[in-house]
């Protein structure tokens, strides 16, 4: 019972301490593709504030969650963003392609492009994670690569933020 009050006593003071550090953060935003167009305009306004307030934004190249993440950044500052897709961007979508193609940091994983989506997408979350100190995620309760995700990223003591839409 001590062991695991001081393990939750120790996360509490790490997760205090990021909220509190006031220097610029490398923030990873992921979330669902599938998101109403209300949410994506309060995720881009979140991207770009937190870009604005100096911080560094990753995350991955997708429709929904991401381009909205995308174009907030874009918006404030374009040098502050790194878009890490799961494979190379002649895999992805059409529509998110011109948007991808106008990011100046682009990380193209070619190597996945023998992957199914869902494979190449856990191991770009896992990029994605390695390079951030906070996670910030918009999935529905199902999600089950984004929740992976999730808790892959508390496991390596990430702060980590989960917004449900259900």
């Amino acid at each position: 019972m001590t062991q695991s009050l001081e393990i939750k006593t120790d996360t509490l003071a790490q997760e205090l301490a990021a909220i509190a550090q006031t220097s610029s953060k490398r923030i990873a935003i992921l979330g669902s593709r599938h998101v109403p167009i209300t949410h994506q305009k309060l995720i881009e306004m979140m991207a770009y504030a937190l870009v604005l307030s100096g911080n560094q934004i990753i995350t991955s190249g997708a429709t929904g969650t991401n381009s909205a993440v995308i174009k907030g950044a874009m918006r404030a500052d374009a040098n502050m963003l790194t878009v890490i897709l799961p494979q190379s961007l002649d895999r992805q979508p059409r529509e998110s392609r011109d948007q991808l193609e106008q990011v100046m940091h682009l990380v193209e994983n070619t190597a996945n492009d023998h992957l199914s989506l869902a494979e190449a997408s856990t191991l770009c979350n896992r990029e994605i994670i390695s390079r951030c100190q906070q996670l910030i995620c918009f999935a529905f309760h199902d999600s089950h690569t984004l929740m992976q995700t999730c808790r892959e990223a508390e496991e390596q003591n990430r702060l980590v933020t989960l917004f449900y839409f259900d």
